[in-house]
């Protein structure tokens, strides 16, 4: 991404694009008085939040004893009400979910990957589902102190040795097929990217015409295996990303607050949320909406506009689709592939 003289004042960049995850996947409901557990409930948080300011909602979804729900007919009923109730908003399916099948012959027909690859098959479909690159650790504890989790389950040494151990499977394959299954569908991928390895496993699926549409991106600096909140690995990262793609900065517990001001400044966009954080200053509890009303005083001081649901998805480019990787370099802003025989560095075609 380049950043001219210019770049830093707010008439130069785009409104700014908040993403909300308030639906805590890792709590249990009583470690927050913040975790919606009913239907009514889950749908009534994504109004509180859109009426904040948020306009991309990160969904996952809970049964009604406030487990996390792997029913693809759960998904189903909750999107069908999110589009009613919030209907500008972008919806955001978290690709982490591995569904249980249901009905008779369900769970023969759909196995291993096959499960999470429902998440193409849901109706009515989201704007987005999100998907990891590279199978990689996922120790969210490794950042946590003993106060980021207090009063919760994470406090406890058995959950979060289970947490410590956590995984994401993401491997060539599942990727390669995931991503087909998507576009074919019509459903963007949201790249959760931990690192800058990840991201040139994403250009070289671009080059190779696996992945043909928009780069919409998070980097996500949450430590144990993905990059740490250092804003040495967030320049790093932003000066490895093409100039189109859409980046939004992710990180964990109070390294949220900063890391995301830095990102409305520059002119990137952001995510808050009880599922990264709970915490607004140390000891002192933030809900989810609260969060994005503080993103929005921070946007305003600094004179940026907040995007609307029309401006958002503009922004992401929902709905756009690429004929070719060639279409897609050059839509993206990475130089083209190297032509049969050069020997010289590609360069962009003029305008």
């Amino acid at each position: 991404m380049q950043f001219l003289d210019d770049s830093l004042l707010p008439e130069n960049q785009p409104p700014l694009v908040i993403q909300v995850a308030p639906y805590g996947p890792e709590f249990l409901p009583g470690d927050s008085d913040d975790i919606p557990v009913t239907m009514a409930e889950q749908v009534q948080k994504a109004v509180d939040c859109w009426n904040a300011g948020a306009t991309v909602l990160h969904v996952h979804v809970r049964e009604a004893d406030g487990t996390g729900s792997k029913r693809l007919s759960m998904f189903n009923e909750m999107l069908a009400r999110l589009r009613d109730a919030v209907p500008q908003m972008l919806l955001q399916v978290g690709g982490s979910i591995s569904f249980a099948p249901e009905g008779e012959g369900a769970g023969a027909r759909w196995l291993n990957d096959d499960t999470r690859h429902m998440l193409a098959e849901l109706t009515p479909k989201p704007d987005q589902v999100t998907i990891a690159i590279n199978t990689n650790q996922m120790n969210i504890c490794e950042l946590l102190s003993a106060d980021d989790v207090a009063g919760t389950s994470l406090a406890q040494p058995a959950y979060q040795d289970a947490y410590r151990e956590m995984w994401i499977p993401s491997g060539p394959g599942f990727v390669a097929e995931h991503l087909k299954r998507l576009q074919a569908n019509g459903i963007q991928p949201h790249f959760m990217l931990a690192d800058v390895g990840q991201l040139e496993t994403v250009e070289r699926l671009v080059r190779r015409g696996v992945y043909t549409g928009p780069l919409v991106l998070n980097w996500v600096a949450i430590g144990g295996g993905a990059d740490g909140p250092n804003p040495r690995n967030l320049m790093e990262f932003i000066n490895r990303c093409p100039d189109h793609a859409v980046l939004t900065v992710e990180s964990l517990m109070r390294n949220v607050l900063p890391l995301t001001t830095m990102a409305i400044a520059m002119g990137l966009h952001v995510r808050v949320g009880i599922e990264d954080n709970l915490w607004g200053r140390k000891g002192q509890r933030l809900t989810s909406v609260r969060q994005v009303e503080q993103m929005v005083r921070i946007a305003r001081e600094l004179h940026r506009a907040v995007a609307t649901g029309a401006q958002a998805r503009a922004i992401y480019r929902i709905g756009e689709h690429y004929r070719s990787a060639d279409e897609t370099l050059a839509r993206v802003g990475w130089m083209p592939n190297r032509r049969p025989g050069a020997s010289d560095a590609p360069l962009r075609e003029a305008a």
